[in-house]
């Protein structure tokens, strides 16, 4: 049985559907802190996504000896390169919003598997997002339904939900959108052995 090192429901509702056999762990880690030393190196978003998926998998690895564990991450970058955090607040979400209306984006998405406290395989995948420019009275509208849900989304959105509004085009993998590069990880699980081939 593998071992999720994330919290993240939407991971979890993946591998569920997917039928993969695992445990959560969350991993006990300062990302906010990770996060903003690496920003300050200058790194990029997909060497962020894949960092920080790193992070996870390697801190629960070395508490779980001879397990396999991953560790994902994703990271929203606008047009002009900006990077978003979680929203903090129902205004931090709005301004976001914002940010993102009448724009295209990028969304990576890594997944990082680790045994023993060391990375053994890994993915990065880019989905690219199209946003619409939306109306204030929708955003409003939008906030007042899924906040505070979309408060531990980057991007602000649930493409499973109501989310999917804000949108005029998507291109690149849902599982990808949704935080993590699922295929690519099935793949590597059967051929570990982790599930059957």
């Amino acid at each position: 049985m593998i071992v999720l090192a994330s919290g993240s429901a939407s991971r979890r509702a993946m591998l569920e559907a997917a039928g993969v056999s695992f445990e959560v762990v969350r991993p006990q880690v300062d990302e906010d802190a990770a996060k903003e030393s690496l920003k300050a190196d200058g790194i990029a978003a997909r060497g962020l996504a894949d960092a920080l998926a790193e992070l996870k998998a390697v801190a629960v690895s070395l508490r779980m000896p001879g397990r396999t564990v991953i560790g994902s991450d994703s990271v929203m970058a606008l047009a002009d390169g900006a990077m978003l955090d979680k929203p903090d607040s129902r205004e931090r979400a709005a301004e976001q919003l914002r940010m993102m209306r009448g724009g295209s984006h990028r969304l990576v998405s890594a997944a990082v598997g680790a045994r023993d406290g060391m990375p053994v395989w890994r993915h990065v995948d880019v989905a690219r997002l199209q946003v619409r420019d939306f109306s204030d009275a929708f955003l409003e509208s939008y906030l007042d339904a899924e906040w505070p849900a979309i408060s531990g989304c980057v991007g602000c959105f649930r493409i499973e939900g109501p989310g999917v509004q804000i949108f005029s085009k998507l291109e690149g993998s849902q599982f990808t959108i949704l935080g993590m590069p699922l295929m690519p990880l099935l793949g590597w699980l059967r051929d570990i052995g982790e599930m059957l081939a």
